[in-house]
């Protein structure tokens, strides 16, 4: 079946506006056909054309002055094919969808015949609206509901109402608008899932640090990379396959479904403020619940977290989480009874539909949870199955103190960013829960994620940590082999122990069957097919997520990140600038939308520009002017603002500052400086863990040095240990290094052979980050080939 796709028709003069339009489409999640980059001819093209106006879902030709004063035009081929095309559809099925982008008149516009039969939309500025991608959505997605059943009064082929309104039609009356409006269109929630199975599960969000974005930044440049985001000590920049980093902040724009629903943070009334890690235990445990029952949308603990002490009503938070109904509520404890509150609103209209408080034996908690996902259930007309019954009526343990080990352990990874100190806590937590409860199948399997964690990231990888790893996931699917919590952990496991993304796979298969509405299923998914050097897969399964959840924003950057990868630089636009809507303060989001608009030079002066003194004093202010002076090549003002400033902890790991400086200095004529930074940034690494990244730092700090042939050495021990065929997100970043080495030793070829195998297949190795780099700037600025590498347009072009 070929996939929803929308077709885009426009006069060579509004190529700005299509491509504004295409971008926001595909930042919602859709398929668009469109050139991009110029009109051409042919008879090539012109087949292509038409295969493609013949195979789209939705063809929506760009109305303006400019194709009103073009007579002739290849866009009005095309106009004619499509209106071709609708005379083999039934009545009634949604495929012409005209948008205006100025002031254009229906009634004067030199369009078919046909376009006039259907509503149109007006575009102001060709800026997308949140009706008109809500349509959209609903419009690709059910073939079924673009049929218009028959009586409903809307013309055919009709697409959906025009904006603000019905507009006279040529010769006739005003065609009205549906009587229903967004809020009651059917479900974004779509079809179960866009592939055969197949998701990952997300380990839990962290308190949003620099680190949250590493990998999306990255893969456009290292010299900024670094500015925004800093992963832990020994951990992987891509880490755990979905929502590692904490994807706390949120606004965005869906088809409100009539089966969703935003659990809000609960408030802790407990008079002991301390009590608050039972609260929001108590609030995962809820969501875990609700997201048990199958036909229900449920926002994720991640994105709903930002809204904890929210000062914006009931109705906005619906509107910006694309959801009918909000829960909210408060837990009281006091020893061992505790009070749960809860309240159900329709956020449309802020009716509250039921209120419900349950006063019990802290004991019977997992009854109050339960009692509340089957009230919601019945308030929304969804059936819980057997199944789900089964697993909502299962009590994880009969010890209040173990569960409040474990509530604490969860709460450990959930608000700190993960490091060896974090773990270190949350795995004591863990095991004093299982010694409690040795039955508690949910704290081993939390305490497997941990130790799994360690091992991934290259924290400790003993025997004796694994031995313990294993032997903890061994006795939690013991205990609960059919809970999805579990199912989820120990997909988790595979994932971060072994490695194993197979495996991995298989088992967020099995997640996603039970679970089609988790947004995390798809995000996490699409971690994993990354790794797999499955591309496609990869942004399929991401744009699944975000079109279940659009404010999620670790779903986002994952996409973010898959996009820059493959080079597809116009929807990475698209995201990015949807992250700075979703993140209107973040600094670092706004520095990632620059650098992308144009690069990372311009981009960097022009945030900085806008940035008051304070912020240019910052942390990250100065962490930005040393990045400008490194890519601008001012040795002079790097100097001052490295004396001065040659660590940032809160913005920058050790490693890739001192990695920095020696490069800066052995490149403008300092070689003894060089050999000093060089000889810390090796005594760093090997004094540190043994993560790939850094290693990979320890290899440089050898080539900095002069001893190229054991920093190679090192190199390829890295490659022969994650294989390309084993990662494919791993490997570049050896070769990229590797490259880096092999041109301080003035060994131009060779780098510039890795160099091209990188441009070859997707990475975060691009044009713009060699570009950016000190070592190449010095070593190869004069090398022909080098610098055909960098002009050729091919190498920043779309993988595919």
């Amino acid at each position: 079946m070929t996939p929803a796709t929308i077709f885009l028709s426009y006069a060579r003069e509004d190529a700005p506006s299509a491509r504004r339009i295409g971008e926001a489409l595909r930042a919602a999640g859709h398929e668009v056909w469109f050139d991009e980059d110029e009109l051409r001819g042919g008879d090539a093209w012109d087949a292509k054309i038409r295969r493609q106006i013949r195979e789209c879902t939705l063809f929506l030709p760009i109305i303006s002055a400019r194709t009103q004063a073009r007579l002739e035009g290849y866009f009005r081929r095309e106009w004619k094919l499509a209106v071709e095309r609708t005379h083999d559809m039934a009545a009634g099925v949604a495929f012409l969808v005209p948008v205006v982008v100025d002031d254009t008149r229906e009634a004067d516009a030199l369009v078919p015949e046909e376009f006039l039969r259907v509503q149109w939309t007006r575009l102001p500025g060709a800026h997308a609206s949140p009706a008109f991608l809500s349509q959209m959505q609903r419009l690709v997605h059910s073939p079924l509901d673009r049929a218009t059943p028959a009586g409903a009064g809307r013309p055919p082929h009709a697409a959906f109402p025009p904006e603000g309104g019905a507009e006279p039609r040529r010769g006739g009356a005003p065609v009205s608008p549906p009587a229903t409006g967004v809020a009651s269109a059917p479900s974004a929630v779509g079809p179960p899932h866009p592939f055969p199975t197949a998701a990952t599960s997300a380990p839990r969000s962290r308190r949003r640090t620099l680190t949250a974005a590493l990998a999306s930044l990255a893969a456009l440049t290292i010299t900024v990379a670094f500015i925004l985001r800093r992963a832990p000590a020994g951990a992987s920049s891509e880490g755990p396959p979905a929502g590692s980093p904490d994807s706390t902040a949120v606004t965005g724009e869906t088809t409100v479904a009539g089966k969703s629903i935003a659990v809000l943070p609960l408030a802790n009334l407990s008079e002991n403020a301390e009590n608050r890690f039972f609260t929001d235990g108590v609030h995962e445990d809820i969501l875990t619940n609700l997201a048990l029952i199958r036909d229900l949308r449920v926002i994720s603990r991640s994105t709903v977290t930002r809204y904890r002490d929210s000062k914006k009503s009931i109705r906005e938070i619906g509107e910006e989480l694309g959801v009918a109904y909000i829960l909210e509520g408060s837990v009281r404890r006091v020893g061992n009874r505790v009070r749960v509150t809860g309240q159900l609103i329709r956020a449309r209209t802020d009716e509250h539909v039921w209120a419900k408080s349950y006063d019990r034996d802290l004991t019977d908690i997992f009854a109050i949870q339960a009692a509340l996902a089957q009230e919601i259930a019945a308030a929304l007309q969804t059936a819980i199955s057997p199944e789900a019954q089964k697993n909502l009526d299962r009590r994880p343990t009969e010890n209040p103190v173990a569960y409040d080990l474990y509530l604490r352990g969860r709460d450990t990874l959930n608000r700190s960013q993960a490091s060896k100190r974090v773990l270190d806590e949350a795995e004591r937590l863990f095991q004093s829960a299982i010694e409690i409860d040795p039955a508690f199948a949910a704290a081993w399997g939390e305490l497997a994620v941990v130790h799994a964690k360690n091992l991934f990231w290259e924290l400790d990888r003993s025997p004796d940590r694994r031995s313990r790893a294993e032997d903890a996931v061994a006795r939690a699917e013991r205990l609960a082999p059919d809970a999805p919590e579990i199912l989820r952990l120990k997909a988790s496991f595979v994932y971060l122990a072994h490695r194993d993304y197979e495996r991995a796979s298989t088992a967020f298969r099995r997640l996603i069957e039970q679970q089609p509405n988790d947004a995390q299923n798809y995000a996490s998914l699409a971690g994993i097919l990354r790794r797999q050097g499955r591309w496609t897969e990869a942004i399929t399964a991401n744009q699944r997520a975000v079109e279940l959840e659009p404010a999620n924003i670790a779903a986002l950057r994952v996409h973010l990140a898959t996009l820059i990868q493959v080079r597809r630089w116009p929807e990475a636009k698209g995201v990015q600038r949807r992250l700075v809507t979703l993140l209107p303060g973040d600094l670092s989001e706004q520095l990632m939308a620059a650098v992308l608009e144009s690069d990372t030079e311009t981009g960097l002066a022009r945030l900085l520009a806008s940035m008051t003194s304070a912020q240019q004093e910052s942390p990250f202010g100065i962490r930005l002017r040393k990045a400008l002076a490194v890519t601008r090549d001012d040795y002079d003002e790097f100097r001052i603002l490295d004396d001065a400033h040659p660590l940032l902890p809160e913005v920058e790991s050790k490693e890739t500052a001192l990695e920095r400086a020696a490069e800066m200095h052995l490149a403008h004529g300092q070689p003894d400086l060089a050999r000093t930074t060089a000889g810390k940034l090796l005594e760093f690494t090997e004094a540190g863990t043994s993560g790939s990244r850094t290693s990979v730092r320890r290899a440089m700090a050898l080539g900095l040095l002069g001893r190229t042939e054991e920093a190679l050495r090192s190199l390829e021990e890295l490659d022969r240990l994650a294989p390309a065929s084993s990662d494919a997100v791993q490997t570049h970043l050896f070769r990229f290094y590797r490259a880096k080495v092999l041109a301080l030793a003035d060994r131009r070829e060779e780098a510039l052979t890795e160099l091209r195998h990188l441009l070859e297949a997707p990475s975060d190795v691009n044009v713009r980050r060699i570009r950016e780099q000190t070592i190449f700037r010095w070593k190869m600025r004069d090398h022909a080939g080098y610098q055909a590498l960098l002009a050729d347009p091919r190498n920043d072009a779309p993988l595919f």
